[in-house]
């Protein structure tokens, strides 16, 4: 095969078409039909797309070009416009049933040849007979074709009419032997009987096919202009993805539109199934295929997508698989996702399930179960739990979450919303234990202990009496131990969630290693919930080995939340231990896990915010901490979580004490949740806020009192222990909380800052000076690179005469007091190193550089040639890495990180 380099360069122009009278007869004797070589005429509301032009331009270096789309893709009208644009001789053949007799199908194009004005000579003849042709002839007309000055474009449109092989073979050979004397243009809904792979591997043909001949959404605002309706851009792009670009639905829905007074409105609402793009779509697709195409077409319009196995199930035949590729070899609206699977095109799946609830009503519900069925056995859950749902067997639904080990995902994971909506329709009459337990697991998420507990309860006796299979009872089981530990969290008892983590265990031995491989968020759900319960009854280290192997599980959606929650608890932890820097680094890698794109919905506890607020207090930033606590008011739950809520209450009165509302912080100390077991650390906290308002008010008696309930273990309370009980005039209780804290050997700089403050009061008190300051010049060396202000603010008058002497000034400077003076001239001090190693992109630099400058997002999108919603991304960015929710916030954050 020889490529056509020269034709038609530079040869666009005005057509003129000199069509001399037609007074032949066809081989069967009848008068040709001129309306076969006419050019279609176009609307005034056609749309020229240049790209589509261009290319067809380019087609000509090809010898033969395929224009190959579904039924309505705009094809025909693209060649006419296109031809009508070339300089002659273009021939043009509107093919015909008939024209899969050899003889009439080669009179015919001979006509259209003689029609344009390119006539073959008489040596060519003409065929007699309708049924065959003589290959003389086929070889005359190649001859005659290759001898040509100027070659002769002919284009065969709705050329899908023409099935038979012989006339493939015979276009094939005269295309091949006219060499660049012939440029072939098949305009076909089907791939035609051609060698199309030697075209292809030779370089010989141009292919347009359905994905090219798509409008786009720009497109698609001109061709609604054009029908007088003036939308934006967003209406004409969510049509696009409505109809795929086809062309014929969106004129069709561009007239129906016209009609209405809303057309925006119309096009973004209209029902499918009753528009003229239904009586397009049944008449020219479903009503052309035999009764068994009809039936399966109808039949898998209920599915998203499906194989030929699937559809086999669904009609209870074994044909499906040369259906659906001839369906979509026709372009017949069936579209090839590959590996065997299908799917419909969507408007066209909609018209199809009305017209399935007309042609067989009440068919659809055992349709679905089907469905589910089939895909619940080859493993395709999501489909299942849609199928199943949709056919109102919650027996089915609920069994095959919880034998597929899943049920965790009612709880974490990218669809734990659309799991929780999926099952919001299914009533009390759903009794099996499949059910119940999914029931028990939307109870307890909403944290409604007693009918969460009343459920599971319920479930595990079903469980006990039923017969089960060992993989299915084992998986039950396996379920209900999460929801053990999860009720169990909820109720602060250790015993009762090490009793859930013990039988998970042995649980975990009796299910398939390919379930828990595949759902590792069940495994990582449990430990969290057993980590934050030994948290809570104060059992440090073995909740810190709990938590950091969550926090280490393998990435993923699915796993996010448990490692956002362990993070969190994590950073809690440190805080506790008196460690800022390591508690904020954990706390904002737990933010980051929650607000990174394509994230689950937000934790429900934002325990992570919590930890970032009690050190912002620390640190004096109490405008940051503020901030940080409204944004976990404005998480979806109310939580009784006990971690999150002591640590919520333990912020909000840090807060509260630090602006001096004492009552108020005495208020929100307690954190209001019912527990089987006390909190150290939280009695302790709330015990700390307490005593400080007897001591503030004037009672140093009961604020020493209060005390009781503060012991070593929790060291960080131990020193603010410590130094109440010596402002109450009790340093020997003061010292032996000091004593006990230290004796740990695991406390930070947040207890040793306090720790070296308590003991330079004393120091000050016995009027050893000397000590003292050298006691305060540790507190502040230890301090500076935490910014730890808050102790300093909170110790009271003794220390501003020795923080104002000279070495002491210059150890505060510019981090906790103004900056000292050096010999005479006003100088800054260095700010402190950055605790939180802070790495922004070069985009997001930029766009902090120019909020820095004052500049707005819509000035910022134009000065670095961005979309204002990209600048706004790169915002969202920018405060999640620095912690902060505003623009000033951000700037001062990163000039204090040195980053500005």
């Amino acid at each position: 095969m020889r490529a056509v380099a020269d034709i038609h360069e530079n040869a666009r122009g005005p057509a003129v078409h000199l069509v001399p009278a037609l007074s032949r007869t066809d081989p069967v004797g009848d008068p040709f039909l001129r309306t076969r070589f006419a050019l279609p005429a176009r609307p005034h509301t056609y749309l020229r797309r240049q790209r589509l032009v261009d290319h067809l331009d380019r087609a000509l270096r090809t010898p033969l070009t395929l224009l190959d789309g579904p039924a309505g893709a705009g094809k025909t009208l693209l060649a006419a416009d296109w031809a009508s644009g070339l300089g002659p001789p273009v021939a043009w053949l509107t093919c015909d049933v008939g024209d899969c007799r050899p003889g009439v199908f080669w009179a015919y194009v001979l006509q259209a040849l003689q029609a344009c004005g390119a006539p073959v000579s008489e040596a060519v003849g003409a065929p007699a007979d309708a049924a065959g042709v003589d290959h003389r002839l086929l070889s005359a007309l190649a001859g005659d074709l290759n001898g040509r000055e100027r070659p002769v474009v002919l284009v065969l449109d709705e050329y899908d009419r023409v099935t038979d092989a012989t006339v493939a073979e015979q276009l094939e050979f005269v295309l091949h032997h006219a060499g660049p004397g012939l440029h072939l243009v098949l305009v076909t809904r089907t791939e035609p009987l051609l060698p199309l792979h030697r075209y292809r591997a030779a370089g010989d043909l141009t292919e347009i096919r359905s994905a090219e001949l798509a409008f786009t959404p720009e497109e698609a605002a001109t061709l609604l202009e054009l029908h007088g309706l003036s939308l934006p851009v967003q209406a004409a792009r969510n049509l696009v993805d409505r109809t795929r670009g086809w062309a014929a639905g969106l004129s069709l829905s561009a007239l129906a539109a016209r009609e209405s007074s809303d057309p925006e409105l119309y096009l973004k609402e209209f029902e499918a199934d009753r528009s003229t793009v239904a009586d397009f779509l049944l008449a020219e697709v479903l009503k052309r295929q035999t009764r068994e195409t009809q039936d399966l077409l109808l039949r898998v319009s209920v599915l998203e997508r499906f194989c030929p196995d699937l559809a086999n199930a669904l009609t209870d035949r074994v044909d499906a698989e040369p259906i659906l590729a001839g369906l979509h070899r026709e372009n017949a609206f069936v579209e090839r996702l590959g590996h065997s699977w299908y799917q419909l095109h969507p408007l066209f799946g909609e018209i199809l399930r009305a017209h399935l609830r007309v042609r067989l009503p009440g068919l659809e519900p055992e349709l679905h179960r089907r469905a589910a069925r089939w895909l619940h056995r080859h493993g395709f859950l999501p489909e299942t739990l849609a199928h199943s749902a949709a056919a109102g067997d919650w027996d089915l639904t609920a069994g095959a979450l919880v034998d597929d080990l899943a049920i965790g995902l009612l709880f974490t994971g990218p669809h734990s919303d659309d799991l929780a909506r999926l099952f919001s329709p299914m009533g009390p009459e759903a009794r099996s234990p499949a059910t119940l337990l999914v029931r028990a697991a939307q109870d307890l998420s909403r944290h409604d202990l007693d009918r969460g507990l009343a459920g599971l309860r319920h479930a595990e006796e079903r469980l006990t009496h039923e017969g089960n299979d060992a993989h299915d009872a084992a998986a039950a089981r396996l379920s209900c131990a999460l929801l053990e530990a999860l009720a169990a969290r909820l109720n602060g008892s250790p015993p009762e969630v090490e009793k859930a983590a013990a039988s998970a265990a042995e649980l975990r031995q009796e299910v398939p290693v390919h379930l828990l491989d595949k759902h590792p968020e069940l495994t990582a759900l449990l430990m969290t919930h057993v980590g934050s319960t030994l948290l809570w009854a104060g059992r440090y280290e073995d909740a810190r080995a709990v938590l950091t192997g969550v926090a280490g599980a393998p990435g993923g959606t699915s796993t996010a939340l448990p490692r956002e929650e362990a993070m969190g608890h994590l950073a809690l932890l440190d805080y506790m231990n008196g460690w800022p820097g390591r508690a904020e680094r954990k706390a904002l890698a737990a933010v980051s896990e929650a607000d990174r794109p394509g994230a689950p919905r937000p934790s429900g506890s934002g325990i992570g915010r919590l930890v970032l607020a009690a050190v912002a207090v620390d640190r004096d930033e109490l405008g940051r901490a503020q901030a940080l606590l409204d944004e976990v008011a404005e998480l979806p739950s109310g939580t009784p979580d006990p971690v999150p809520a002591a640590g919520r209450a333990l912020a909000a009165a840090r807060l509260l004490m630090a602006r001096g509302k004492v009552r108020a912080a005495v208020e929100a100390a307690d954190p209001a949740v019912p527990a089987a077991v006390a909190s150290p650390w939280a009695r302790s906290h709330e015990a700390l806020v307490t005593s400080a308002a007897h001591l503030a008010e004037g009672r140093p008696d009961e604020a020493a009192e209060v005390l009781r309930a503060v012991t070593g273990d929790q060291p960080v309370c131990a020193v603010e222990a410590a130094a109440i009980q010596l402002a109450a005039r009790r340093p020997g209780a003061a010292f032996d909380l000091l004593d006990s804290a230290h004796a740990e050997g695991r406390a930070g700089p947040a207890v040793t800052v306090r720790a070296a403050l308590v003991r330079a009061r004393a120091a000050a008190a016995a009027g050893d000076g000397a000590t003292a300051r050298k006691l305060v010049a540790q507190a502040l060396l230890d301090a500076r690179r935490e910014r730890l202000r808050r102790p300093f603010l909170d110790a009271g008058a003794w220390i501003r005469p020795l923080i104002a002497t000279a070495p002491l000034h210059a150890l505060a400077a510019g981090w906790l007091t103004p900056d000292a003076p050096a010999q005479g001239e006003p100088t800054r001090a260095q700010p402190p190193a950055p605790l939180v190693a802070v790495e922004l992109s070069a985009r997001e630099h930029d766009v902090l550089d120019r909020v820095a400058r004052m500049m707005s997002t819509e000035e910022i999108a134009a000065d670095l040639c961005l979309s204002v919603n990209t600048v706004k991304t790169h915002l969202k960015s920018v405060y999640r890495k620095l912690a902060v929710n505003r623009r000033g916030e951000a700037v001062r954050r990163a000039r204090d990180l040195r980053m500005l």
